[in-house]
């Protein structure tokens, strides 16, 4: 039996160093997935080689092979992160991806009144509460890393993801003082300046969990 565990990061730098962490500790590259925002045209827009997964190749040419690079980096030696790429996720708005989750929440997008990701992150077993924070997490500026484990090692992998993880409770109780009732894909994505805004005012706090 497996389990998802999934972790929410303000940065897309700590999100990657999580990933790496679980391919350390042997799990799989298509048993883990990375969904970023990219509302502020990070990755994709400059003619500058990006190269996040340091291997010297731009990944958008590693992954334009398949399917915008969805999951094209599964099973390779450079692992999940050299098929990242761009997409768009219902109420989300522009994002950079690879593995399971994305191309779940892609597959699911049209018929799930949810939303893609909501969608997808439930079908895993993640709580609908929790999923509707992670989206929402997603859609103000953070990263989600999500792996299917062993129900046995849960509890070993879990502990890879904790470091410079947002606290989802306390960051959603700050978004319901605010007003937010939940994640809506039918929600315009925030603009770069509003999550900009987002950025400073948890960036730096509210971590673990």
């Amino acid at each position: 039996m497996t389990t998802t565990i999934s972790r929410l990061y303000d940065t897309y730098p700590d999100a990657e160093r999580a990933v790496r962490r679980l391919e350390a500790a042997g799990v799989p590259h298509s048993d883990i997935s990375i969904v970023a925002n990219n509302s502020d045209n990070w990755y994709g827009s400059s003619t500058a080689k990006v190269d996040r997964d340091r291997d010297g190749v731009d990944d958008r040419a590693e992954g334009a092979g398949t399917g915008a690079g969805i999951g094209a980096g599964i099973g390779s030696a450079a692992g999940l992160l050299a098929g990242l790429g761009l997409l768009a996720i219902p109420g989300l708005g522009p994002v950079v991806a690879a593995g399971w989750l994305a191309s779940t929440a892609v597959g699911a997008a049209a018929g799930a009144a949810t939303g893609g990701i909501v969608g997808a992150l439930t079908e895993a077993g993640v709580s609908k509460d929790d999923a509707s924070r992670y989206a929402e997490g997603v859609r103000r500026g953070g990263t989600l890393v999500s792996a299917r484990v062993p129900d046995q090692d849960r509890t070993r992998l879990d502990a890879l993801l904790h470091e410079k993880a947002v606290n989802l409770q306390e960051r959603s109780t700050a978004w319901q003082k605010s007003g937010w009732n939940g994640f809506d894909a039918a929600s315009p994505p925030l603009s770069p300046d509003d999550i900009g805004r987002e950025r400073e005012l948890y960036g730096t706090g509210m971590r673990g969990r």
